[in-house]
C-alpha cells in the first residue's frame, strides 16, 4: 500500500540533490541491498546459459543475445550474478533495460531491486535520461511502488551522473497527478530547478490538470501568467483542461471566455475542444447551443466524430425531442459506431409516447443489427402506442407475428 505522506520527500529533497557524492554509509547500504537474496535466488545452476560458464570472451552483443534467450525471469538474476564474476563482465544500457524489463513483465519487483541496487552500488557504465525514465516507469506505473519512482529521480544526478530532463521529471509529475498524491506533486514541483530541470509548457499544463483535480479551479486559471513568466505559450490541451474542468463543476460560461480567449491567441481548437463544451451545454440542457456548436465545428473544418454526435443525442433524449434524437442515431450509425443499449431503451420510449411507429420500427431493427434484443416490457410498450394502449386479440395476435419474425 502506497502512503499518501508527503514527509519523506520535504526532509530528503536538498540532501539528495545538494551532496556530490555517497557518503561511506549510504555505499555500505547500497552494497548490503545487491546481496540481499532475490525472489529467482534458488533457481538453480543448471538454469544459467551455458555461454555463461564458458571460458570465450563474450562481445556485449553476444551477452545480450544470451539474455534475450532466458525464458525463465526466475533465472535472469543468478545469470546476471554469474556473469558480474566473469573478466568480462561489462554491462551496457541496452543490456540492463532488457533485463529491467523482462523482470517488470513477470512482475518480478523485488529482483529489479536487486539489479537497480547493484547499478548503483557498481556504476561502471553510463546510462542516459531514457533509461532512468524506464525504471521510473516500471516502479511508478507497474508496481505501484511510487516512493521509490521519486528516488531514483533524485539519485540520478547523485549515484547515476545523469541529471533528468523536462521529459523525465514531467513524468513523475503526471504519476504523482494520477495518484492524486496532490501535495507531492506540489513539493516536486517546486524542487525542479535543484534538479537543472527547466520548467516547460508540458510541465505547467500537468501542474493544472493537478489543481483542478483537487478543485482549485482559481489557482489553476492563475497559472496561465506562469507560462511566459517560464518563457512559454500555454496550448490546446492548456485551455482545454481547463475547460474541461470548468464545465464539469458547471461554470460553462467561464469556460466559453476562455474558448474566445483561446481562438484570440490564435490557438485553433480541436474535436476534442469542441467536444468538451458540447457536453458543458448538454449538462446544463442547452442542446440547442450545442447543435450550433456542432455546426460551427464543421465551418471551421473540424469533422465532429462519435463523441460529438453522442452529446447532441443524450441532450435531445434529455430535452424529449425524440424524432430529432433517432435523426443523430442513425448518424451515430453511419459512422460505424454502436450505441449503447441504454440509448436504444430511452430513444424507444420516447417514440413510444410519440406514437412514432416508422422511427420505432428503424430503431428495432438497428437493435437487431447491433446484437441487442428487446426485453419483454419493451415489445409491450411498442404493442400499447400501436393500439392505443388497448388490450385486444388483435394486438396479442400481432405480437405473435413479431416473435416469430
Amino acid at each position: 500500500m502506497i502512503s499518501t505522506s508527503t514527509s519523506f520527500l520535504s526532509k530528503s529533497f536538498a540532501t539528495k540533490i545538494t551532496n556530490a557524492k555517497p557518503n561511506a554509509s549510504v555505499l555500505h547500504f547500497v552494497l548490503s541491498l545487491s546481496s540481499i537474496p532475490s525472489s529467482s535466488s534458488s533457481s538453480s545452476s543448471s538454469e544459467i546459459p551455458s555461454r555463461l560458464h564458458h571460458k570465450d570472451w563474450l562481445a556485449p552483443k553476444e551477452v545480450l543475445q544470451v539474455f534475450s534467450s532466458l525464458t525463465n525471469p526466475n533465472s535472469i538474476v543468478p545469470a546476471l550474478n554469474h556473469y558480474s564474476k566473469r573478466k568480462d563482465y561489462k554491462p551496457n544500457e541496452p543490456l540492463l533495460t532488457l533485463i529491467i524489463n523482462n523482470l517488470a513483465e513477470a512482475r518480478l519487483f523485488d529482483d529489479v531491486e536487486v539489479v537497480v541496487a547493484r547499478i548503483k552500488a557498481e556504476r561502471n557504465c553510463n546510462l542516459s535520461d531514457d533509461f532512468f525514465r524506464n525504471v521510473i516507469r516500471v516502479y511508478g506505473n507497474l508496481a505501484g511502488r511510487i516512493k521509490r519512482a521519486i528516488e531514483i529521480l533524485f539519485e540520478m544526478p547523485e549515484f547515476y551522473g545523469c541529471w533528468p530532463t523536462a521529459k523525465t521529471f514531467n513524468s513523475v509529475l503526471n504519476l504523482l497527478v494520477s495518484a492524486r498524491l496532490f501535495d507531492v506533486v506540489h513539493e516536486l514541483f517546486v524542487a525542479a530547478p535543484k534538479l537543472g530541470v527547466v520548467i516547460d509548457a508540458c510541465c505547467l499544463n500537468i501542474m493544472i490538470k493537478g489543481l483542478c483535480e483537487c478543485r482549485k479551479l482559481e489557482v489553476a486559471l492563475q497559472m496561465l501568467d506562469e507560462f511566459p513568466r517560464q518563457g512559454c505559450e500555454p496550448n490546446l490541451l492548456t485551455f482545454t483542461t481547463l475547460m474541461h474542468y470548468l464545465c464539469v463543476h458547471g461554470k460553462v460560461e467561464e469556460a466559453i471566455k476562455l474558448f474566445e480567449r483561446m481562438e484570440e491567441e490564435g490557438i485553433e481548437p480541436d474535436t476534442i475542444t469542441f467536444n468538451v463544451l458540447i457536453a458543458g451545454l448538454r449538462r446544463q440542457g442547452r442542446v440547442d447551443e450545442g447543435m450550433v456548436l456542432l455546426q460551427r465545428m464543421k465551418l471551421k473544418g473540424c469533422n465532429p466524430n462519435v463523441g460529438s454526435y453522442q452529446e447532441v443525442f443524450n441532450g435531445l433524449l434529455d430535452a424529449e425531442r425524440f424524432s430529432e434524437a433517432n435523426e443523430v442515431m442513425s448518424r451515430i450509425i453511419s459512422m460505424g459506431s454502436s450505441p449503447s443499449i441504454k440509448s436504444f431503451k430511452c430513444l424507444i420510449h420516447g417514440l413510444c409516447e410519440e406514437n412514432r411507429m416508422e422511427d420505432i420500427d428503424w430503431a428495432l431493427k438497428q437493435m437487431g443489427k447491433q446484437g441487442f434484443v428487446p426485453k419483454m416490457w419493451m415489445w409491450k410498450e411498442i404493442l400499447q402506442s400501436l393500439f392505443g394502449g388497448k388490450t385486444s386479440d388483435k394486438c396479442v395476435s400481432y405480437f405473435e407475428q413479431v416473435k416469430a419474425n
